[in-house]
């Protein structure tokens, strides 16, 4: 589980900006909502608000970098568009196997090449006292380059700069790299990044194609979505028998269509009062969407992985919204975790669905751009466990709250007649 998120001149950050998942256990409020892994504490989920174009997805972005570095796929951020310095700094600290550890990097975009790492272990007592071990530091700029791995280190200023260390050197050879590669691969591999408005339904296809116990899951979550829906499967072509009314239709929209992929989506089945229909041509957009993101929730909570959902009430009901976050807080999820953004107020719910430090918020200003918590506001600021939060947030009293003065162009229009 990820427990921390650094980020620094990547994308709209320019100074930097620290995403935390660690839960704050002198607050005792819906502890089911924090996954207790000896003496750490982290946070099931965390959901981040912000106006249009204020950074969200650029946080989202950031953690994908992080991945992408760690799974050998390459950098894939920009630096911040504001700032002269070439150097981007990434980090994320993570539970795995019951251990704590971190990974930092920087990034030179000008000369693409990776000018810095460090790895670390991180300890905690039962009194909430840390302790890091550095199992590697790669600063051969500033000369501070050391590895637990003591013949490691010769091979720092020979070794490309191409890449990060755990892919330039032959790790078998290296005890602590070799676990090192090991456990940040482990961590990345349990990372699903959904974009809620370019979903695809492939994974749903390719896990109902199975028809294993997974699956079942998989419809049950559709069905229990409250969509009027009797079943949902994968057809086979002897099941492929739609009125004929329906040749011609299109669908409604683009965003789940995967062209090479047309025949799968066309065996797409929805039954409803018994009548079987293809989802493709009859279902509404949020319920395509459902069934998409079915699979990742399904899967997440079976395997304990993390999805990271940009936009989750895009075209989704409120309900529904809310009903996938409570699935991640429960006391019966033991290992699975939940990042969103969202627009929709009206989970900002502390007295029944979040802790105060589960949410976020990303705002901009012309000085830059800012990721703080809820968290961050106290009683003296008026806000406590029992304060309403939305209408808080709705006055501006929390910031990041779009100011839109849409009347200007409705005058500029009168005044042109």
């Amino acid at each position: 589980m990820i427990t921390e998120i650094r980020a620094k001149n990547c994308n709209a950050f320019t100074e930097q900006i620290i995403f935390s998942l660690k839960a704050d256990m002198r607050n005792k409020r819906l502890s089911s909502n924090v996954n207790q892994m000896g003496n750490f504490n982290v946070l099931k989920t965390a959901c981040i608000y912000g106006p249009n174009n204020s950074g969200k997805t650029n946080l989202i972005r950031c953690i994908q970098t992080i991945w992408s570095v760690i799974m050998n796929r390459g950098f894939i951020s920009n630096k911040n568009i504001f700032s002269d310095d070439a150097l981007v700094e990434l980090g994320i600290t993570f539970i795995f196997e019951g251990r704590e550890f971190s990974y930092d990097f920087k990034f030179d975009v000008q000369k693409q090449e990776y000018t810095y790492e460090h790895f670390a272990e991180i300890f905690k007592d039962n009194y909430g006292n840390e302790k890091s071990v550095t199992w590697l530091i790669k600063d051969p700029d500033k000369d501070k380059s050391n590895s637990i791995d003591g013949k490691l280190e010769a091979m720092f200023n020979i070794v490309s700069r191409n890449n990060i260390i755990m892919y330039l050197i032959d790790t078998s050879q290296f005890e602590h790299l070799h676990e090192m590669k090991r456990i940040l691969l482990g961590i990345a591999s349990k990372i699903d990044f959904v974009d809620l408005n370019n979903i695809p339904i492939d994974k749903t296809i390719g896990l109902l194609k199975q028809k294993s116990v997974l699956s079942n899951r998989i419809v049950e979550f559709i069905k229990n979505a409250d969509l009027y829906m009797d079943d949902y499967f994968y057809a086979s072509p002897e099941q492929l028998k739609f009125e004929s009314s329906m040749s011609g239709m299109e669908p409604q929209e683009n965003v789940l269509n995967i062209p090479n992929q047309l025949v799968d989506q066309i065996r797409l089945t929805s039954v409803y009062r018994g009548r079987p229909v293809p989802s493709l041509f009859y279902d509404s957009t949020g319920t395509k969407k459902i069934a998409a993101l079915a699979s990742y929730i399904i899967e997440a909570l079976e395997s304990g992985r993390i999805l990271i959902v940009d936009e989750l009430d895009s075209s989704i009901h409120f309900q529904l919204t809310r009903a996938i976050v409570s699935m991640f807080n429960n006391e019966l999820n033991i290992g699975a975790q939940l990042i969103v953004t969202v627009h929709d107020v009206s989970l900002m719910d502390c007295k029944r669905l979040f802790r105060k430090e589960q949410i976020w918020f990303v705002s901009k200003d012309n000085a830059g751009v800012y990721v703080y918590s809820l968290a961050d506001f106290t009683a003296q600021d008026g806000v406590r466990d029992t304060t309403d939060i939305i209408e808080k947030y709705r006055r501006g009293a929390l910031g990041a709250l779009p100011e839109p003065e849409l009347i200007n162009s409705l005058i500029e229009i009168s005044n042109m007649r």
